[in-house]
């Protein structure tokens, strides 16, 4: 069995984004000439997630709307966490976007259904973050 590693790094623009980072999935995929396996890609930090959705930019706003909703990220009282930092929300958002995903490979390619895209979603940006991208397989 073969394996593979590689760090992506992101930096986002704003405080709250959606980055589809399949493009650079697929690039690790042909490097790591890995034909049938799994790859994990997972966010490495705790106010960031990786998910499987759409990429519409109706989706991306409607994630924002209902995650605000259910984690606002103001007032910064209303959570315990908020003393030294200010990102509670981010945190919470985290946990319900989830920390990675699996896909399964086949024949060399990602074996996604209908209009999946991985997705690297930052809730506490504006700085470097990094994402990890394991591949295993033959």
């Amino acid at each position: 069995m073969k394996s593979y590693r590689k760090e992506l790094v992101i930096k986002t623009t704003n405080r709250r984004e959606y980055v589809n980072i399949t493009p650079e999935v697929v690039k690790c995929l042909k490097e790591s000439e890995i034909k049938e396996g799994l790859v994990l890609v997972n966010a490495m930090h705790i106010t960031a997630s990786v998910f499987i959705n759409d990429d519409e930019r109706g989706l991306h706003h409607d994630f924002e709307t209902w995650l605000e909703k259910l984690a606002p990220e103001k007032p910064h009282s209303q959570y315990r966490h908020n003393g030294v930092e200010d990102n509670a929300d981010a945190h919470l958002k985290r946990q319900i976007m989830g920390r990675e995903v699996t896909v399964a490979i086949t024949n060399g390619k990602l074996d996604f259904g209908p209009w999946e895209q991985i997705f690297y979603g930052e809730y506490d940006g504006i700085r470097q973050k990094r994402v990890l991208i394991k591949i295993i397989g033959e």
